[in-house]
Formats: structure tokens, C-alpha cells, sequence
């Protein structure tokens, strides 16, 4: 296979040090992320005439649910059978290390546990702060949260992880970091380039479409199809996450994506069969 037209992709994931504090593209992607998304959520709020002060309750529970969901899930999906014997590591980022615990960070947030802990967190939200229906809350939150989805895979690639099988295709990425010597698909900026679209599509629903931003659920049911779907088709190319996926026609990620596509088939299709509603603050 050709390495003449391949990317060679070297980044170091460390984007500077003080000390002994690092500071990581991904961890930097991850807070920039739910940065903008405050941001984008407080002009929608204003947009519409909401209270603003109730972005700021529900990026409480949102940030909260999405780490720990999102570390729950790979705990979880992939990797019980580890975690099982080191119930201490779920939550702390530390590991045995040649004998000793040493501080490693944590290693692993799964996706899909970070959207059923934010739907959780949405349900309690909807419950306790705005007193409105959970899919008026969703509605407006995954908006920036396919922002933030692009921009946490994009750290997954400073990281060089996550990426696919091996390609001819000329933009195939040598992850050089891990030792590879032949071009794979770099499936990490391939979902970040889809995220950004669903996230586009559904700014121009919100923005530009009353009519159907005003539907219970339309814009969700986008949201889940675009970027599940997404996740779907691109494992095809992408490179096991664990070794108990090896023997599988669908690995877990595929599997945990079909409720939420199911889902925003469904969602699409009940709220265009009803009028659109309008709450005022």
C-alpha cells in the first residue's frame, strides 16, 4: 500500500505544559465545546424571548450528566470486564502502574452514555427548573451539542485514537504516534464533519423554520438521526474499540445507535402529525 500521498499525522496531544499541569487538546476541545454551546444556547433563549438564566441551570446538569454518563458508558459497553476488578478506577484517574498507582487520567467516555445521561439530566431539568416538556428542552439543547459532538472527535483525533481501517484513499492518515506505517481513514474528523453539518441544519431549523422549530421533537429526532446515523455508517470503516468486538456483525456502537435512530425517525414523524406549540415566559 502507497505512503506517498498519505497524510502523516504526528500531532502531539499535549498542547502545553506548566509544571506538572498539562493542558490537552481534548480536554481543551471538550470545555471550548460546552463554552460555545452556553453561548449558542443564550441566543436562542433571548431569540425567543426565554429567561437566559435558565441556560445557566441547565448547563449544570447538562456538564455534569455528559461526564458522568459519557465515563459510565465506556465503563459499561466496553469495558466491565476490566472495571469489575477496579471499581476504584471508574471514577478515579489513577491506575497500578508497575505496582504503584499513578495518576493516568481517565481512559475512556463513551458517547452513548453521554446522551442517555444528558437525557436523564434533561428529564430532572424539565422536571424541577423550567416546568416545561422535556422535548422543549431537547429541542433546543442538542443544537450545540452536535457543535460540541465535532469538537470533542476532533480532540479524539489530536489524541490519534479512534480512527478507522486501513485506505488507499489519498487523505489517509499514517497515525505515526501509535506506531502505524500505513494509511487508515481518519474516522474522528470524518464524524466531525458530519457533526458540523447536523449542527448547521439544525441552526437553519431553528433560526429560519418557526414552523417546524415550534414541532415537539422535530428538531431532536434530526439531531438523533443525523449525527446516529452518522455513527452507524462510519463504523463500518472504523477500527474495533475492544477486542470482544472482533467476532461481531455490528459492533457496540452500531448496536447502541439503532435506538436513538429508531427514535428520531419516530420523534420526526409524530411531530409533523401535530401543531406546532409556543410557550411564553
Amino acid at each position: 500500500m502507497s505512503t506517498l500521498l498519505a497524510i502523516h499525522w504526528n500531532v502531539s496531544p499535549e498542547l502545553f505544559s506548566l509544571g506538572p499541569i498539562s493542558v490537552r487538546w481534548y480536554g481543551l476541545m471538550f470545555a471550548l465545546g460546552f463554552l460555545f454551546g452556553f453561548s449558542i444556547m443564550t441566543r436562542m433563549f433571548k431569540f425567543e424571548g426565554s429567561d437566559p438564566v435558565l441556560v445557566e441551570k441547565l448547563f449544570v446538569y447538562v456538564i455534569i450528566a455528559t461526564i458522568v454518563g459519557a465515563r459510565l458508558g465506556h465503563v459499561l459497553f466496553y469495558g466491565w470486564d476490566y472495571y469489575s476488578k477496579h471499581l476504584i478506577e471508574i471514577f478515579l484517574p489513577i491506575a497500578q502502574v508497575d505496582g504503584s498507582w499513578k495518576f493516568v487520567g481517565f481512559q475512556g467516555l463513551a458517547s452513548h452514555g453521554g446522551a442517555l445521561g444528558i437525557l436523564l439530566a434533561v428529564w430532572l431539568y424539565s422536571k424541577r427548573v423550567s416546568k416545561r416538556p422535556i422535548l422543549w428542552t431537547l429541542d433546543r439543547l442538542v443544537v450545540p451539542v452536535a457543535l460540541v459532538g465535532a469538537m470533542i472527535r476532533t480532540g479524539n483525533m489530536m489524541n490519534s485514537e479512534i480512527y478507522g481501517v486501513a485506505t488507499n484513499l489519498p487523505w489517509g492518515f499514517i497515525f505515526e504516534r501509535n506506531h502505524e506505517t500505513i494509511p487508515k481513514h481518519p474516522t474522528g474528523f470524518y464524524e466531525a464533519i458530519c457533526y458540523l453539518i447536523s449542527f448547521g441544519l439544525l441552526l437553519f431549523f431553528y433560526f429560519k423554520k418557526k414552523d417546524l422549530k415550534d414541532r415537539a421533537g422535530f428538531l431532536t429526532g434530526v439531531f438523533f438521526i443525523g449525527i446516529f446515523l452518522t455513527r452507524f455508517l462510519i463504523e463500518f470503516i472504523k477500527e474495533n474499540q475492544e477486542s470482544f468486538e472482533a467476532g461481531m456483525t455490528l459492533n457496540m456502537g452500531q448496536i447502541l445507535s439503532i435506538p436513538f435512530i429508531i427514535a428520531g425517525i419516530w420523534l420526526i414523524y409524530h411531530s409533523l402529525q401535530h401543531d406546532p406549540v409556543v410557550y411564553k415566559s
